[in-house]
């Protein structure tokens, strides 16, 4: 070993060579001898001695430059969230007074359809009331005239009686005056008759010229119907196709929508009944029949309004979070295989609220092999949302939630790489991409 340590002295020498560090006191000098080998174990050290500082500093610079990046992204996504936001509130707050527009113009067409159902209901009654009189014009001229006939052929009658009469105790005198009081009837008779017939042809012109006003009155409201309808069903026609869009999307059957939802309804409202009218010759007005088209509409809308709501349309959860994985093919973070991923993931805190999405019944609520802690909450329409990797469970099996209450809170139990919120939607036991009911609510809502 002594051996070994002088060789190594003597390589090194050449460029350590040995140095002599002297110690000087009052009355003695030493010194200490300090030979290659401990020469270049000191130069390693201190080399080894900076290089670890360096080393160090860059690992600390490198911690506060990675958490400042960190910090400003975290801003970054925050300040980009709040800007969606408030896109989205915008945009709810336009279609909002979009819908109250709609339902005024709605309301200003229907007050007119009303008006104009009374004018036209007003007109049939004294077209029926002139075809009335008419009548009567009629029957009253037939009547004086065959009186007019009685009156003549009786006239001839009694002519020819007296013409026969030449045994009769009657002077010419007596005939000559019953003649001339019998003329005198029968002239003031036929007076009468004629002046009943010009007067009834008065009023039989008259009649006729008012019936010929109130049949271009009632091609004038029949005009305007028709405009007023076109308008009102093209408007409805534009509320109704985005709303059946949201639910053939949703995977959701418009039928089985406003099938359910009227179902469940108690009452219908008094404003969307449909018109009946009990006079069978004005119920097979057209007119009738779009109204009521119109007004199944407006209940169809409302049944869309009441499905959409009971629909998981909410977000599960409200806080400060990012999306970090979404619905569709991806790697496998445990397994790094491509698998089918059935649903969404957000990171956040520990602890942060999960919402329900939607009313409905808690079906499970306990632990359940990759998905942890899971609740599951069963909707209607055959609608079910996972709430998997919970940190805690607030709520028990069977129990009935709102929207918007809290059910947990998100952690990291379960196959998890660290804590998030996994949310699925499935529709009869099919997984559905729940970004669609997310932004169903947002553009609904």
């Amino acid at each position: 070993m002594q051996r070994h340590f002088v060789r190594l002295n003597q390589r090194l020498e050449r460029r350590f060579p040995e140095q002599r560090l002297f110690l000087r006191s009052d009355n003695t000098t030493r010194f200490v001898r300090l030979r290659p080998a401990t020469q270049a174990v000191g130069l390693a050290a201190v080399t080894l001695f900076f290089a670890w500082g360096i080393i160090a500093t860059s690992i600390l610079l490198m911690d506060s430059i990675g958490s400042g990046t960190l910090r400003d992204q975290a801003l970054r996504d925050q300040a980009n969230y709040e800007q969606r936001l408030n896109q989205l509130a915008e945009e709810r707050d336009a279609r909002a007074i979009e819908t109250e527009a709609a339902h005024a113009r709605f309301a200003e067409a229907m007050e007119r359809i009303s008006e104009m159902q009374m004018k036209l209901l007003a007109s049939e009654e004294r077209r029926l009331e002139l075809e009335a009189g008419i009548d009567t014009i009629h029957s009253s001229i037939r009547r004086i005239t065959r009186e007019r006939d009685d009156a003549r052929a009786r006239l001839a009658e009694v002519m020819q009686t007296l013409e026969a009469e030449t045994g009769s105790t009657r002077t010419a005198a007596d005939r000559s005056r019953d003649n001339e009081e019998m003329l005198d009837y029968m002239l003031a008779a036929m007076e009468r008759v004629s002046v009943a017939t010009h007067e009834l042809g008065l009023d039989a012109e008259q009649a006729r010229i008012q019936a010929r006003h109130l049949a271009m009155e009632n091609e004038l409201l029949k005009d305007r119907n028709h405009m007023i309808f076109t308008q009102l069903e093209e408007a409805l026609d534009k509320v109704v196709e985005p709303m059946q869009r949201v639910f053939r999307s949703a995977g959701v059957s418009a039928d089985q929508i406003r099938r359910l939802v009227r179902q469940g309804a108690n009452s219908q409202t008094d404003s969307l009944r449909p018109i009946v009218s009990t006079s069978g010759s004005i119920a097979a007005n057209p007119d009738i029949a779009r109204a009521n088209a119109i007004l199944g509409k407006m209940s169809d809308i409302d049944a869309y309004r009441r499905g959409i709501d009971r629909l998981p349309v909410a977000r599960p959860v409200n806080a400060n979070v990012r999306q970090t994985s979404g619905f569709g093919m991806r790697r496998h973070p445990l397994t790094g295989r491509q698998t089918m991923h059935n649903g969404l993931d957000w990171a956040g805190a520990r602890n942060t609220p999960i919402l329900a999405s939607a009313d409905g019944v808690v079906k499970q609520a306990g632990r359940q092999g990759g998905y942890g802690n899971l609740v599951i909450i069963q909707h209607e329409f055959g609608i079910e949302t996972y709430y998997a990797h919970l940190n805690s469970i607030d709520v028990r099996a069977g129990q009935r939630v709102s929207r918007g209450q809290r059910i947990g809170g998100m952690g990291t139990t379960g196959a998890s790489t660290g804590v998030h919120l996994h949310y699925e939607v499935r529709v009869n036991g099919r997984p559905v991409n729940p970004i669609t009911y997310i932004r169903a609510g947002q553009n609904v809502f």
